[in-house]
């Protein structure tokens, strides 16, 4: 009796450990190696590729600005594209050593510091300008007391002649003296802040390096 009740327990036993295995199965599914994986919630997220990985600025451009006109980014391509040389660092710190250079030979009348960096059309006006001044007994004191800063404002290809414009904001005391000395124009004792826009260019199918100021203004109102 007591081995048939025994026999009947194991039995049972047996029907409820596979009713229970099937049930787990029916809810945690089988594993047939193309179910989706769980991820580790303490792994690190995988790096996901950015459309901007394959943007190389281009200088003073910011690559995630939409808004930027596709002419001008071309033209800015093509120079570096035409001159692979062409470093914007490099650049600037020549366009500010003659934004220093040209301002003090044009306050002492120097022409002849002036020529080596200007082209022909915009000497002429230089040097009428420092004519009507030199004939006028007048006299022009200009010290550049900091800079601001000193920014690509824009690049435009002619052909192979390229031309860049640089925005320079500098502090500058600025007089204008008659030939007694007193002041025509401007205050010695007056700090000015004074936005200029210089144009420089360079054919960059000759061998010649050197880049040549072509215009200068003050950015319109």
């Amino acid at each position: 009796m007591g081995d048939g009740s025994a026999l009947f327990e194991i039995i049972l036993f047996a029907i409820l450990a596979g009713f229970l295995v099937f049930k787990l199965r029916g809810v945690l599914g089988k594993r047939t190696g193309h179910e989706e994986r769980h991820s580790d919630p303490f792994s690190p997220a995988p790096e996901k590729a950015s459309p901007s990985d394959n943007v190389i600025p281009l200088p003073g451009r910011d690559p995630g600005d939409a808004e930027q006109p596709d002419g001008e980014l071309s033209e800015a391509m093509r120079l570096k594209m035409a001159d692979p040389s062409f470093d914007e660092i490099e650049f600037l710190k020549g366009a500010r050593t003659a934004f220093e250079w040209v301002v003090d030979a044009f306050a002492k009348g120097d022409r002849d510091g002036l020529a080596p960096l200007l082209t022909d059309d915009l000497m002429s006006a230089f040097a009428g300008a420092m004519d009507a001044r030199e004939q006028a007994g007048e006299t022009q004191e200009t010290t550049i007391t900091s800079f601001r800063s000193a920014l690509i404002n824009d690049v435009h290809m002619d052909g192979s002649v390229a031309h860049v414009t640089v925005e320079f904001i500098t502090d500058q005391v600025k007089v204008t003296r008659a030939a007694d000395g007193s002041v025509v124009d401007g205050d010695p004792d007056k700090i000015e802040t004074v936005t200029d826009l210089w144009t420089f260019e360079r054919d960059i199918a000759t061998q010649d390096p050197n880049w040549h100021l072509v215009a200068t203004r003050v950015p319109e109102e």
